[in-house]
């Protein structure tokens, strides 16, 4: 009886709060004889804390078609901006800078949600030996990272110098399927530096950022290293997460003026990376069994960046220059 009657007062106050809301919209529409589009719009800038709200405003939408404007095809954009504006009763001609922020706006909302699908078809593609351009890309990844040691052969323990498990990387893949290995490609091809420098770090931690007399000095005695790939392929995961459930919204509104693009989680990818290894060595765990401690350590940290409406995690396109900067 008692949860009927929890259960009961929350419908009531739900309800209650929803008819309050509109009603406030109401008398704020009259006062300033802007709706709550125009509000926004011309009062928040641009970015996530705008692109957000506009999202929110929409879908909580009593009309149908604002709700489903946030679905549209890329191409509709145009035609479901003229749309909301004569919903809205709102003079275009009076009001030319509303329809190109809202635009602006619906790009990235858009874009995020093609961004999802398109991840996760990558994401559920298996790893195909068979496959030519699967086997080149994996070949790329030996290149990029081990330019002056050729591979032997393609089956070879040589894969566990970065990272993988066994004499076979495809394996590995099962996981996060290309998606892994994309993400791995695209560090090692555009980050090169970087990739190969945190490649080596990963093998030998312990005089990664210290010099060999440093770490003497200091006697420590264990900065546990990693397997590279495989770590990579974790991070694929982290980053794939971040993004279905909209914690990355943040950081892309702010990054991207239009749609955000697999470039854009790719260079995402790139920076997590660089900096898991950073927050791997300054945990110092004591031997790799603490490796989902240290993960989940970690992903907390950049969800309580991304609260932030302000944030961006690598805030230039190009991820190596982010990452050179730092």
């Amino acid at each position: 009886a008692s949860s009927f009657a929890r259960m009961f007062v929350q419908v009531c106050l739900y309800f209650y709060c929803k008819c309050l809301w509109r009603c406030l919209k109401f008398v704020v529409r009259k006062l300033t004889g802007q709706c709550e589009l125009q509000r926004i719009c011309y009062n928040t800038k641009p970015g996530a804390a705008r692109t957000m709200k506009i999202e929110a405003s929409l879908k909580g939408s009593k009309s149908k078609r604002l709700q489903t404007s946030v679905n549209v095809h890329p191409d509709a954009i145009e035609k479901t901006i003229d749309d909301i504006m004569e919903l809205k009763r709102i003079n275009p001609d009076v009001n030319p800078q509303l329809g190109v922020s809202l635009q602006a706006c619906l790009l990235q909302i858009v874009g995020y949600r093609n961004l999802i699908a398109e991840v996760e078809k990558l994401r559920r593609e298996p790893y195909d030996s068979e496959n030519p351009q699967h086997e080149e890309m994996l070949l790329k990844l030996w290149k990029c990272l081990k330019p002056n040691s050729p591979l032997k052969a393609r089956i070879s323990k040589q894969w566990c110098e970065i990272g993988f498990q066994g004499d076979d990387p495809k394996t590995d893949f099962r996981g996060m399927g290309l998606l892994g290995l994309y993400n791995l490609v695209y560090f090692a091809e555009w980050d090169t530096e970087i990739a190969q420098q945190v490649l080596t770090d990963s093998l030998h931690p312990k005089y990664s950022q210290l010099s060999k007399a440093e770490w003497e000095k200091k006697k420590f005695d264990k900065a546990i290293g990693y397997s590279f790939a495989i770590v990579g392929i974790n991070i694929t995961d982290l980053a794939y997460n971040l993004l279905v459930s909209g914690a990355l919204k943040t950081h892309f509104y702010n990054v991207a003026p239009e749609a955000p693009t697999l470039t854009h989680f790719q260079q995402t990818f790139c920076y997590l990376m660089h900096e898991f290894h950073k927050f791997w060595i300054d945990e110092d765990p004591l031997d790799i069994m603490e490796f989902n401690r240290v993960r989940e350590k970690f992903y907390k940290r950049i969800l309580r960046q991304l609260q932030n409406p302000e944030m961006a995690l690598c805030p230039h396109f190009a991820a190596s220059e982010s990452l050179i900067n730092m």
